[in-house]
């Protein structure tokens, strides 16, 4: 069996998809020590550049203060605390604009939150409830539509038409569309107006991943829906609080009566202990940052960066090809693995990590660097990166 996993590992290696971890020694920022070098980064999804923002550290400290190092139980048992409490009425505060008689669930990861959701929503309906999946969602929503134990069906990327008819056709009572909002490795955005207008018609739910959206999008950093000035109580929202928002978990927007039904229901958020408070009362401060003044200053300084990048690219160097992103997410599609892996080690042989991005994260044969800017980079920081890029050479 050693053997057998063994040869699994080279054949990743032979075709350029074995992946390696790297190893930082500094907090999460535009310059980092990686593997004992110094480097500018690019690669990190602390898109506001809060992940080591002095209030938001400072108050994760006084959150050990007050709750300790862990909450010692599931939410249900005795580990949902004052701390908890607090942030989801904050952040249903913030998407109160999107979801009529919202309430939030906050839960450890953004990927619990996606288990959670689908497969207790499904349960709401046992043997009369039917997915549809947009193409690129993200792995997490893959793996939350398999545990919801219905059928599903897969519909292509953007393509409206096709959806409307898989609902039109469907004989299911309940309906559930499942869609990523920032498409996480082509950084554009899913056609949520029209695709909400077609739930609307068929009396669907619409589950919208915005893992990449929260705190960067929208007047107050709410989000897509607020970017797209989206309402509906057919809208179940999940948003992630570990990239744009600077520390850990996330969270599930919806009716009153979705969230009272998925902590009733939902096994990812039942079975789990709750995060640590100290996290939950970090929040709080990441969030009034995100929506106050600087959290504005920050997403402008952040859309001037997206502009530079996009305009300083120009004619993309050869072998390479710019997606039509207009978010934090810029990626250059290369083809191969292995050139995308040539390309990606030339960059940090000049002191920048930039990640290639390879199979079965991304289909086959659109290898990619991608790119993620961050409210924490600077023009200059920026213009070494362009100028990197451009200086690419293709080994044969």
């Amino acid at each position: 069996m050693l053997e057998l996993i063994e040869q699994q590992l080279t054949s990743l290696t032979d075709a350029g998809l074995r992946r390696r971890r790297r190893v930082a020694a500094t907090p999460c920022a535009a310059e980092v020590d990686v593997d004992g070098r110094a480097m500018l980064a690019f690669c990190s999804n602390d898109y506001l550049g809060l992940a080591a923002h002095p209030q938001i550290r400072q108050a994760l400290q006084d959150g050990v203060n007050l709750y300790g190092a862990g909450s010692g139980a599931s939410h249900l048992i005795s580990g949902h605390t004052r701390a908890h409490a607090q942030l989801e009425d904050r952040l249903a505060e913030m998407l109160a604009p999107c979801i009529d008689d919202v309430r939030a669930l906050y839960l450890s990861t953004g990927y619990m939150a996606n288990l959670a959701v689908l497969s207790g929503l499904a349960a709401s309906d046992p043997g009369k409830t039917e997915i549809f999946s947009e193409q690129l969602n993200h792995a997490s929503l893959i793996d939350g539509a398999r545990l919801a134990r219905c059928p599903v069906k897969v519909f292509p990327h953007a393509d409206l038409a096709a959806l409307e008819i898989a609902l039109q056709q469907s004989q299911a009572r309940t309906k559930i569309v499942v869609t990523d909002s920032v498409f996480s490795m082509d950084g554009v955005i899913a056609p949520l107006t029209d695709m909400l207008a077609l739930c609307e018609r068929y009396q669907a739910w619409l589950v919208v991943d915005d893992a990449h959206g929260f705190g960067v999008l929208g007047e107050h950093g709410a989000g897509v829906l607020e970017h797209l000035h989206l309402r509906s109580k057919k809208l179940i929202y999940m948003g992630t609080l570990g990239k744009a928002a600077g520390v850990a978990g996330a969270f599930i927007a919806a009716h009153a009566s979705v969230i009272e039904w998925l902590i009733q229901k939902a096994r990812a958020y039942i079975y789990t202990t709750a995060a640590p408070p100290a996290l939950a009362h970090a929040l709080l401060t990441s969030l009034n940052i995100i929506t106050g003044t600087e959290g504005v200053q920050r997403r402008a300084h952040l859309a001037q960066l997206i502009g530079q990048f996009k305009h300083g690219i120009g004619d993309a160097p050869v072998g390479l090809r710019l997606l039509a992103s207009d978010t934090q997410i810029q990626p250059l599609v290369v083809g191969e693995n292995q050139r995308a892996m040539q390309f990606a080690a030339q960059l940090f042989d000049a002191g920048l990590w930039v990640p290639a991005i390879r199979p079965p994260t991304v289909p086959a044969g659109t290898a990619r660097l991608r790119v993620t800017l961050s409210a924490a980079h600077s023009s200059a920081q920026v213009a070494v990166l362009l100028q990197q890029i451009h200086n690419l050479k293709v080994v044969a």
